[in-house]
């Protein structure tokens, strides 16, 4: 997995390819980042972000978010091997009690998801791959094909399961080789549908779901600004 880099587009993503057989239905087990709970119960924390964690984040001074308005979480969430693992994440301070909840509702419902950890800077400038599907939230970067910035730069925005939410505009699918997951009719897990617990469970929070927009669909994506 992302050891193959994909040809670069005029647009500078990757080439669509279609879907790899072993990705189709997609199940990967989960790699611990971090120790995993002691228990069945939902667990987070929320804190200042460590300089350990900021120093290996996408953060710099020009991102439109100060590093003390950042918070660092870590949270519990089911893999999809059913197991219990702690993730990480990094979002605004004004979302993270929020956010915590959400995760934890989740958690609840048995949802799974893959991976959960910090983006590093390595990743901003890496070849496409078109493979991750990493959950995340902070994301120094501009909006995708567009010059300002992401409402992930402000850790206002989280991106769940993105290989099983693809985003789509024209004929462009990220990630790359997610193809076999446009067709929503065909329901796996990790998938967020419309009216499921986690659109609902980010609603209850005031966050929208990219997944009802028109022009790009962005299945993965959960926002407090709209953006």
């Amino acid at each position: 997995m992302g050891a193959r880099p994909l040809p670069r587009r005029p647009d500078g993503f990757g080439e669509v390819e279609p879907t790899p057989p072993e990705l189709v239905n997609r199940a990967l087990p989960t790699k611990d980042l971090l120790p995993p709970p002691t228990g069945e119960e939902y667990a987070s924390t929320i804190s200042a972000v460590p300089a350990a964690v900021l120093a290996r984040s996408t953060w710099q001074p020009t991102c439109p978010v100060k590093a003390g308005d950042l918070r660092y979480l870590t949270m519990s969430f089911r893999g999809f091997d059913g197991r219990a693992h702690t993730g990480e994440m990094l979002v605004n301070a004004s979302a993270a009690a929020s956010v915590t909840k959400v995760f934890g509702q989740l958690f609840a419902a048995r949802f799974p998801i893959e991976e959960m950890r910090v983006t590093g800077p390595a990743e901003l400038t890496a070849p496409p791959t078109g493979d991750g599907n990493t959950t995340s939230a902070f994301v120094c970067r501009p909006a995708r094909g567009q010059t300002t910035w992401s409402a992930h730069a402000s850790g206002l925005a989280v991106d769940v399961n993105p290989f099983c939410n693809p985003y789509t505009q024209g004929d462009l699918v990220l990630p790359e080789l997610a193809s076999a997951y446009v067709d929503r009719s065909r329901r796996r897990p990790g998938m967020v549908l419309a009216g499921d617990v986690t659109v609902r469970a980010f609603a209850a929070i005031g966050w929208s779901w990219g997944g009802n927009w028109r022009r790009p669909v962005d299945r993965m994506h959960f926002t407090a600004t709209g953006r």
